[in-house]
């Protein structure tokens, strides 16, 4: 298969991707635009000998170029269509609370914007500064550490990992399923697959390894 068809027949993984990040303050033509390119550095950087298949190697790259839209010095960039959207509902707050002396509802600024209450927020949150997260105290300023967990590095495991699932024999997946999905006791997984406890016992150990391997 020449590498114009490995890309054309695997856009799909694109658009599977993309569509994780849709509503996140980034046009999807733009996220679609990343994509590709990862997908065209999966391609490239492709080794068949690895012994999995081209989709489980590329959906990381993949999510990696998304995910660089999202970095511009720490900052997360925003749609022009947020933009427009976040000054028109600044300018509304401001008339409003000149004229009210009081916050405008977001209810009613949905309304007047004409999007729903999820939109209205977001684009109020855009107007907000970037909280710092440096406090002043007498031994001078102290950086706050705020712990974590990042979405997109537990997407891409779970996308790698469904990918890697695949590529087991339907026995083995089954196994899987009942182990690690559904929570069946290596007994209770012995006596749906017709096997021992020690078959089941060993051959999980087996697969975990070879996930293990794919995966990393």
């Amino acid at each position: 298969m020449t590498r114009d068809e490995l890309i054309n027949n695997n856009l799909g993984l694109v658009h599977s991707c993309c569509k994780k990040f849709k509503g996140r303050g980034i046009e999807y033509d733009d996220l679609y635009s990343a994509g590709c390119v990862g997908l065209i550095k999966a391609v490239d950087n492709f080794e068949e000998s690895l012994g999995f298949k081209l989709s489980t190697y590329a959906v990381p790259v993949i999510l990696g170029e998304i995910k660089r839209l999202f970095r511009d010095g720490g900052m997360i960039k925003v749609s022009r269509s947020l933009k427009e959207l976040s000054q028109k509902a600044q300018k509304l707050v401001d008339e409003y609370k000149k004229e009210h002396s009081d916050d405008i509802p977001l209810s009613l600024l949905a309304q007047m914007l004409g999007v729903d209450v999820y939109k209205a927020s977001e684009a109020l949150n855009i107007c907000n500064p970037v909280m710092s997260l440096t406090t002043h105290t007498e031994d001078g300023d102290k950086e706050l550490d705020i712990p974590s967990v990042s979405l997109e590095d537990g997407l891409i495991e779970k996308m790698a990992l469904s990918e890697v699932l695949n590529t087991l024999n339907e026995n083995d997946k089954k196994l899987i399923i009942l182990r690690y999905f559904r929570y069946k006791t290596q007994v209770e997984t012995a006596q749906a697959l017709n096997m021992t406890q020690v078959q089941v016992s060993r051959r999980e150990k087996k697969i975990l390894e070879q996930l293990r391997e794919k995966m990393t």
